[in-house]
This record gives C-alpha cells, structure tokens and sequence, in this order.
C-alpha cells in the first residue's frame, strides 16, 4: 500500500505503462460547483457532519489529459469505473472513447434516500463502466442497479465499501492492482484490501489523507 499527494493527471503519468489491473475513482467534477451555488449539495464546503474541508475542483477541460493517463497505465483487457452525475457523464463519455475505452454502460447507485435538491430529488449516482480490451466480469448475474444506503457523518461523497466491494470483485484477482487517483474517504482501498488486492492511492487533500490513516488504523 502506497499514497501520494500529487495532481491526480502527474502523479499517473509516473506510473508504469500497462501496470495497473483496476481503476475506480470519483473526481470532484466541474458540475458540483453548480449544486453548490444554489444550495443542492454541502460537497465543497465544510459539512454539518463532517470537519473535513473539500479539495478543489477537477475542470472538464482537465478530463481528456487524465483519461488519457487513465488509458495508459491500464494493462490490457481491464476495466475502468468512474463515479459521476449526468451531466458530467455527457462530458467525459466522448473523451474516453476517443481515448480507446470501450463504454459498456452506466451503472446506477441506488443510495436508498433521497439527497438534497429541488425537482425529483436524486437517490442515485452514475459509475461509468468503461474496458480497455476485454475482460470478462466474475458474476454476471449481478444487475446494473446497486442498493447500497449512503453514507452519513463521513468524509464528503464518502462511498460505502461494500459497493466497492462488489466493483473489485467484478474485475479484478486477488494480488492484482487497484488505482484510485481521487481516494477520498479512502473507500476503494479499504473495499480493496479486504479482497487481498494490492493498491495504490493518490489525493491533494491533506483532509483526506488524516480520514484515511485513521481509516487504516482501524484494519491494519
């Protein structure tokens, strides 16, 4: 287990070609800062529940340089789940096809209740699921809407684990490599270590590196 503080885009292009077997990440997209102006998210600012301060805003324009690095560090047939609303889902689905991923589908995070909002007050969250290749999923019984209650009085767009879990499962081996480039909460890396993969974790925020090593102490 390793984490860096770095720029998501530079701290990728220092890693190997064809070395990682599973990216899964959530960016704070350019679109949140639209919620926040008219008051439907908390994501950006200090949260009632949480001291935690959120990091800066990841552009648009930023997006094709990423999943260009995103594309290059992937081994071959491996897949690939960012983590998104719908509008930034229009914006990076072109972007990462003409970077070579192939887009299977949007998966639906069904959060159980409603969040904040004004018409039809969303319950749910994109995760795109993009392959570079092709590599079969483990269970293909599993369906493309998950039901995983949100998590409250944790770090801002905290991911619950077992959703995680069901990702990694999906597309990776025990010892392989997992990659979040925006770890957040630090979700993904405890969903992957309780798998036995391997991982590799980077984020700006010094908020989110504390939340993370306390996270760590916990299971360690």
């Amino acid at each position: 287990m390793q984490l860096f503080k770095q720029d998501a885009v530079q701290w990728l292009m220092s890693l190997e070609t064809g070395s990682v077997d599973l990216m899964i990440t959530d960016p704070p997209y350019e679109s949140l800062e639209k919620h926040r102006k008219i008051g439907t998210t908390t994501r950006l600012k200090v949260s009632q529940s949480s001291s935690n301060q959120w990091f800066d805003i990841f552009p648009n324009h930023r997006f094709e340089a990423l999943l260009i690095q995103v594309y290059r560090v992937l081994k071959p047939n491996a897949h690939f789940y960012l983590f998104c609303d719908q509008e930034t889902m229009f914006a990076i689905k072109p972007i990462a096809e003409q970077v070579g991923f192939k887009f299977w589908k949007p998966i639906i995070w069904d959060k159980v209740t409603i969040g904040m909002g004004y018409h039809y007050r969303a319950r749910h969250e994109y995760i795109l699921f993009f392959e570079k290749g092709k590599r079969k999923l483990h269970d293909l019984s599993i369906p493309d809407i998950l039901t995983f209650k949100r998590v409250y009085r944790g770090y801002p767009t905290e991911k619950p684990v077992a959703l995680l879990e069901v990702l990694i499962a999906q597309s990776s081996r025990a010892n392989e490599l997992v990659v979040d480039p925006f770890f957040g909460s630090g979700s993904t890396l405890v969903a992957a270590h309780h798998l036995q993969r391997r991982y590799l974790g980077c984020d700006l925020s010094d908020a989110a590196h504390q939340h993370f090593r306390t996270r760590l102490a916990y299971f360690s």
